[in-house]
């Protein structure tokens, strides 16, 4: 989407690639996820960062979207919680995937069973 990073200088567009770490909703980078706390916005677009949808555990489909094992379920994915498994997620690479995290995990046993059962595309 041209225009979604406009908020960066030209000659720094290039981090935006390398960065590992991205608000959700613009894409801006985050420069320390561990010091992401509930009270956190993000300076590109000013939503909260410490929420469902940033976190590397958030798994559409699992027992409350989630891939922990959390007590209760977070209504709404998007506003800030007080999640102790929170964990920023990676950003997807420049094809969507995940660079690390649940997904990517599921990419790579995909790939195993794939190999082994000669699959392979």
């Amino acid at each position: 989407m041209p225009g979604c990073h406009a908020w960066l200088p030209a000659h720094r567009a290039w981090y935006i690639l390398l960065h590992m770490y991205s608000c959700h909703s613009c894409g801006a980078p985050i420069e320390n996820p561990r010091e992401v706390y509930r009270t956190s916005t993000c300076n590109g677009c000013g939503k909260d960062l410490k929420v469902c949808l940033n976190c590397r555990f958030y798994s559409p489909g699992a027992h409350w979207d989630c891939t922990e094992s959390i007590d209760e379920q977070v209504a709404d994915k998007e506003r800030a919680n007080f999640c102790t498994f929170f964990v920023f997620r990676s950003a997807p690479d420049a094809q969507g995937n995940a660079r690390s995290g649940v997904e990517s995990k599921a990419a790579d046993a995909r790939r195993k069973l794939d190999k082994l059962f000669g699959n392979e595309s």
